[in-house]
């Protein structure tokens, strides 16, 4: 009679049954969870319009290009200020809070123009915000046109977006797998690796021999 003894198991944890896995399995869970989330997140966020509305600066008589081009830097940091929007919040109908987090200014540095951006869930909103911090940062440039000798004057009103500018559900359905197969490789990576004494499976004990070949032997 032959005895099998074992020792003592260890409860299995999930980083043990993680190493028993084959590394394409943790690569394509990942992905396949994060393109879920990507799109569930996706579809759960309303669409997102922008709309943009430009002015440009002009110089007078008494001032020259490279001043216009000054200025329109100038203009372009004073147009997300307290003092604009408190006048652009009349026009555009939402409070100057909604205006700060809503509305973006950028300049070049090769023309003399001011790019106003405003985002909002509602495209006709989208367009009246930015549209409406153009009106009223040119006021304030033609109250302080008589020292700066540059006007401010409207070059293209914002539109009505017909289209969203947030990423579609696929885009971010792609995002999210990508994230989601790279944080898989990441667990590939961390998860624990057998040990070089650490026994695999428990050696098996041969059976008895057989009659004839214990005769033979002996």
């Amino acid at each position: 009679m032959t005895e099998n003894p074992t020792g003592p198991r260890r409860p299995a944890t999930v980083l043990t049954r993680a190493r028993t896995l084959p590394a394409w399995s943790l690569l394509a869970a990942g992905a396949v969870a994060g393109g879920m989330l990507g799109g569930a997140y996706s579809l759960a966020q309303a669409p997102t319009y922008t709309a943009t509305s430009y002015v440009v600066a002009v110089p007078t008589e008494k001032s020259d290009p490279a001043s216009a081009l000054g200025f329109a830097q100038a203009y372009g940091r004073v147009a997300t200020q307290l003092a604009v929007l408190g006048d652009a919040q009349v026009w555009a109908g939402v409070p100057v809070r909604t205006l700060q987090s809503s509305v973006q200014t950028a300049t070049s540095p090769d023309a003399p123009m001011v790019a106003i951006t405003a985002t909002s869930s509602r495209p006709d909103l989208a367009a009246d915000m930015a549209n409406a911090v153009a009106r009223a940062l040119t006021r304030h440039a033609d109250t302080a046109q008589s020292a700066t000798n540059v006007e401010l004057q409207q070059f293209a009103r914002a539109t009505k977006p017909t289209e969203p500018s947030s990423a579609p559900p696929a885009v971010t359905g792609l995002v999210g797998a990508s994230a989601g197969g790279l944080l898989g490789g990441l667990v590939l990576l961390v998860r624990p690796r057998r040990a070089a004494g650490e026994p695999g499976r428990p050696a098996q004990v041969p059976g008895p021999a057989v009659a004839a070949d214990a005769h033979g032997q002996l």
